[in-house]
């Protein structure tokens, strides 16, 4: 199963790692300087001209995790995954 990010962007629903709120989870110090690394190693993909809402880290097996800033919601996207699921 894929997970739709917006703007044709799918991935693959085994390689998500999580799916977080950006305006909560850049509180964080630490969550900043991961997405500021992850940024400097090319490693984000935006998939949005608006707002950025969201964040979904993707890790497929031996590579460093993408990070793809997208604007629709963590619930949303979590609604999404949750109906895609066939587990």
């Amino acid at each position: 199963m894929y997970l739709h990010l917006g703007q044709s962007v799918v991935v693959p629903h085994s390689e998500i790692l999580g799916i977080f709120d950006l305006d909560n989870a850049s509180w964080a110090y630490k969550t900043r300087e991961f997405l500021e690394r992850a940024e400097r190693e090319g490693r984000v993909v935006s998939v949005t001209d608006d707002l950025p809402r969201s964040f979904v880290l993707v890790g497929g097996q031996g590579e460093a995790a993408t990070v793809y800033i997208t604007q629709l919601s963590s619930a949303a996207l979590l609604g999404r995954a949750e109906r895609n699921s066939f587990e």
